[in-house]
């Protein structure tokens, strides 16, 4: 006898492709399905619902079918309280537990839907139970004693829908391609900066030294001083090679104004991580005069925060490099709250680690030179991440172009 349970879903799940993908995974994971109702919509604003009978071999065939579909948005009919037990230890979860997605995530707890804060993915939710809230919890923060909810019982969530507004990101999303008119879609990308910033959202960076290197650091600082920037996450390396380049005219010994080898320049990044450590910090290095212009002095002098995550290849570091990954990864997580939009160039463990972070509503652009790199920032389950296969020096100089430079002219015209 054939296992069976009944689903719901409700929303723009047509023009979204959430039906299409439900009865996908039905099928390939060997099961079967039967709508029971299907309202559709009438008026582009007007949600639709399903009902849909979903069965297989056995039991166990249908919970794995069911888990994967209540990630798509899918939820019974009846939804029960959710189930909680509590953490026998620190970083210790119980049997069972829920693991998050990064979509919008409710649950159901003494009768009332709870928000769940702070939503990333492959965490757990923890419920106060005096407030009452819902936090989402990462496992190197989860205390004994904690109440941890179990299963799926009780969960909701939300899959962004795509917007039925024609808007700038509509054309560019889901494909990656180096053949696609990269200008045309900077141009875009700067409009919906714009838009973001007039409206008093928030955007962050997320940068690697290849930004330096293909000599798109002016532009870069142009963008921070202009007030676009609210963020930048970055590494050692980014932050050396920046203030070596405004040190020395160098980065890794390299002359970027001319392509050649400097004299004695292969030691030119120690210099600059000792000399910033003698001066005490980044920020002290700007106020005795040391650091005189780059992306770093315009995130000092505008009150830009920014994050600097060690890893185990830096030299040095430099002494605003956290290199405890644990704390980096706090301290990251911080930052990011509130943000609209975060932009990730040239640097795929750090655009990765941001990636893991972000809520699926995000907006999200990937530039790197490197399609397959696109591709994987890209695909982090976000609804509304991009792919730009580009340089660094090719990117940020016309984003720079578009934000601040085409505006200046058409100032002088009016």
């Amino acid at each position: 006898m054939e296992a069976s349970r009944e689903i719901e879903l409700q929303g723009h799940i047509i023009d979204s492709g959430i039906m299409t993908r439900v009865f996908d995974k039905v099928l390939d994971m060997g099961g079967n399905f039967e709508i029971t109702t299907f309202d559709i919509g009438k008026r582009k604003q007007d949600p639709s619902y399903a009902r849909l009978i979903i069965s297989s071999e056995t039991e166990d065939k249908l919970e794995n079918i069911l888990s994967e579909l209540h990630r798509l948005g899918a939820r019974m009919p009846e939804m029960e309280d959710i189930r909680l037990e509590e953490a026998e230890g620190d970083k210790i979860l119980p049997k069972g537990f829920y693991s998050t997605t990064n979509h919008p995530t409710f649950v159901k707890y003494n009768g009332n839907w709870i928000s769940v804060e702070n939503i990333e993915m492959d965490c757990h939710i923890v419920i106060e139970k005096k407030t009452p809230r819902a936090l989402c919890t990462p496992l190197a923060k989860i205390k004994k004693g904690d109440l941890i909810v179990i299963g799926e019982r009780g969960v909701r969530i939300v899959p962004p829908e795509r917007s039925r507004k024609v808007n700038q990101f509509e054309f560019m999303q889901n494909t990656v391609s180096s053949e696609r008119p990269s200008e045309t879609i900077i141009k875009k990308i700067a409009g919906e900066m714009k838009e973001i910033k007039e409206r008093g959202g928030k955007i962050g960076i997320v940068g690697g030294p290849a930004i330096v290197h293909t000599r798109a650091a002016p532009a870069l600082a142009k963008i921070i001083r202009a007030g676009y920037i609210d963020a930048l996450f970055a590494g050692n390396a980014l932050a050396t090679h920046d203030i070596e380049y405004n040190l020395f005219g160098t980065s890794l010994g390299m002359n970027l104004d001319t392509g050649t080898l400097a004299v004695g320049g292969h030691k030119n990044h120690i210099t600059t991580i000792s000399e910033v450590i003698r001066a005490g910090s980044i920020r002290k290095a700007v106020e005795c005069g040391l650091i005189k212009k780059g992306i770093m002095y315009e995130c000092i002098k505008n009150n830009v925060p920014f994050v600097l995550a060690g890893s185990i290849r830096d030299d040095g570091p430099l002494p605003d490099v956290i290199t405890d990954v644990m704390v980096a990864q706090e301290e990251m997580r911080k930052h990011l709250r509130g943000l609209d939009m975060v932009i990730m160039i040239g640097t795929l463990l750090h655009s990765i680690a941001i990636g893991n972070c972000l809520p699926s509503y995000v907006k999200t652009i990937c530039v790197d030179i490197n399609p397959a790199s696109v591709t994987k920032l890209s695909d982090r389950g976000s609804a509304q991440a991009i792919g730009v296969v580009s340089d660094a020096g090719a990117f940020l100089p016309l984003l720079a172009k578009y934000l601040i430079d085409d505006e200046k002219d058409n100032n002088k015209k009016n």
